[in-house]
């Protein structure tokens, strides 16, 4: 179960943890040591955002979305979750001194869910530093920092580590699982005792301890996944990594049954054919057991533009064999000027 917060205004709030969250921070390493608590969390800002309204993700992620962001360089790079920032036509980034100033998009990445925008002038503010998350094992103490402040700050706990896949066409390989859950999770620092930024929210999940288990938590994007494509973000806008071939179908596992719930408008398994109620049955001619092992063989298959043979169980009981032509994702997006 995933819950979404895009698209609200944030309701900044006291938290009863607050006090004792924010004191967790005062065991800075000797590096940082000279930092305050304060000064620390300054660097989050709130990042708001309005999409053109042609984009493609306009019905599902809203038309204003309303985040945090973090900075990370004396020049105004701001770095948040991407779907904040995907397909928008103007970007406002408010600092902790309560000015909101315009930032142009920077990047947007499909394959780890980041996105970096850059404010016109520089933030008056400490950037944080990026730490070392693969240091984050189960039972790591961190700190969830949303803009606000100490008032909008709790204390929580890395509970696991672990792949997590999205229904759109999105695997993130040792995926950061932490409670109690966070409401305003959208772009929101995860810092690490040393005062350093270790990973990006991205969403609440029923999930968090463990797969098929009630645990609401968040999960956040690891912030190593960053720092091998970070120089290619900022230079060209995406990842230099190879794209991957995508096909605008939106799944649901169920019993390692891989379920059709949704199709992009446009995008390449509608055209085809592809319905509502679909089981993915074989990629490739290769079965397909869980939504993983879908996209993994998927990817498999080559660059964007590559022939997808798929075979399907329709709901009607019959088995169908289609061969769709793949994209690359971001040529199905409609950029605003803001991108």
């Amino acid at each position: 179960m995933y819950l979404r917060s895009w698209g609200t205004p944030i309701a900044w709030k006291a938290s009863i943890f607050a006090a004792v969250s924010v004191a967790f921070l005062l065991t800075a390493a000797p590096s940082d040591a000279q930092r305050t608590v304060e000064d620390i969390l300054s660097a989050v800002v709130r990042v708001q955002t309005e999409i053109n309204p042609s984009a493609r993700t306009a019905g599902s992620l809203g038309l204003e979305r309303d985040g945090h962001g973090v900075v990370i360089d004396s020049s105004g790079l701001v770095l948040t979750i991407g779907y904040l920032i995907l397909e928008s036509s103007s970007v406002l980034v408010t600092g902790p001194d309560g000015v909101a100033q315009p930032a142009n998009v920077v990047a947007y990445d499909s394959e780890t869910g980041f996105g970096l925008v850059r404010t016109q002038r520089p933030v008056p503010v400490r950037p944080l530093r990026l730490g070392d998350s693969s240091k984050l094992n189960e039972g790591t103490g961190v700190i969830v920092a949303g803009y606000g402040g100490r008032g909008n700050t709790i204390r929580a706990t890395v509970v696991a580590r672990r792949e997590f896949a999205g229904y759109w066409e999105y695997l993130l390989p040792n995926a950061i699982f932490t409670q109690p859950p966070f409401s305003v999770f959208g772009g929101a620092a995860l810092i690490n005792h040393e005062g350093q930024l270790v990973g990006i929210g991205s969403l609440v999940v029923g999930d968090a301890k463990q797969q098929e288990t009630m645990s609401p938590g968040n999960m956040f994007v690891p912030i190593n996944a960053l720092k091998p494509i970070l120089g290619a973000l900022i230079e060209g806008g995406r990842s230099d990594s190879p794209a991957r071939p995508w096909v605008g179908v939106y799944t649901e596992e169920l019993r390692q049954r891989v379920f059709v719930t949704r199709l992009a408008s446009e995008g390449p398994g509608a055209s085809a054919g592809v319905e509502i109620g679909d089981i993915i049955v074989s990629v490739g001619g290769k079965s397909v057991r869980g939504i993983t092992d879908f996209y993994r063989k998927l990817w498999a298959l080559g660059a964007p533009g590559v022939e997808v043979p798929l075979t399907l169980l329709r709901q009607s009981g019959g088995i169908e064999k289609l061969t769709l032509r793949s994209r690359d994702r971001y040529g199905w997006y409609r950029f605003g000027k803001g991108n």
